[in-house]
């Protein structure tokens, strides 16, 4: 975990709100990043120092998003979609994402996917058992990729295994090809504290790495 006092950044969150995202939100204000959050609900967060909220509420509202991205260093996106039946939010939300950070200026994405997408959907065990479980949400990562990695952005795509509660203890295992087993997992704490050292210090921009406890 890096925690540079002269690398203080300013963050746009997208999934502020959710599992992943509260811990995004809390451990860069922690680490004395400035964090804009957007939301479909204002007050959906309690205030802090370095905190602002930013309403968001048509994911097709490229503008609305831009407004909220001036002066900022990067986005980090935690969405995830509906827990059940057909979903493309984060689909939706990278085809608003990418225009606004390009109209703002803003290069630097890095963004929560999964792993056992693309060519990773392959005949592993973990892959067959993920696709069984939530296959609708799979699909949505699979069609949000391709509008990232064709951006021209400076982009990173997090593939994680199952995400856990677990809290963060910073001993996991990250790479390109890090074996991912049908029994791997990650805790959502320290999948925040990874996305956060990856903005400050970028380690894989333009690739796809995975993270395992």
């Amino acid at each position: 975990m890096r925690h540079d006092a002269s690398n203080r950044l300013a963050l746009a969150v997208l999934g502020a709100t959710g599992a992943t995202g509260r811990h995004v939100v809390t451990n860069a204000l922690a680490r004395g990043h400035r964090v804009v959050a957007l939301v479909r609900r204002p007050g959906s967060l309690a205030p802090a120092p370095g905190l602002r909220e930013h309403l968001w509420a048509d994911l097709a509202d490229a503008a609305g998003l831009g407004a909220a991205l001036a002066g900022v260093d990067a986005v980090i996106s935690t969405l995830g979609g509906a827990e059940k039946g057909p979903t493309s939010v984060c689909t939706e939300a990278m085809r608003s994402t990418v225009p606004a950070m390009a109209a703002a200026g803003v290069k630097r994405l890095i963004v929560v996917s999964a792993h056992g997408v693309l060519e990773t959907h392959d005949s592993s065990l973990y892959s067959k058992a993920v696709w069984a479980g939530v296959a609708d949400r799979m699909r949505d990562k699979e069609s949000m990729e391709p509008l990232i990695t064709a951006s021209g952005l400076d982009w990173t795509i997090v593939r994680p295994p199952k995400l856990s509660e677990h809290a963060a203890n910073g001993k996991y295992a990250t790479g390109t090809d890090t074996s991912v087993r049908l029994w791997s997992s990650i805790g959502r704490a320290d999948l925040a504290d990874f996305l956060l050292d990856e903005a400050e210090v970028p380690r894989y921009t333009r690739a796809h790495p995975r993270i395992t406890r």
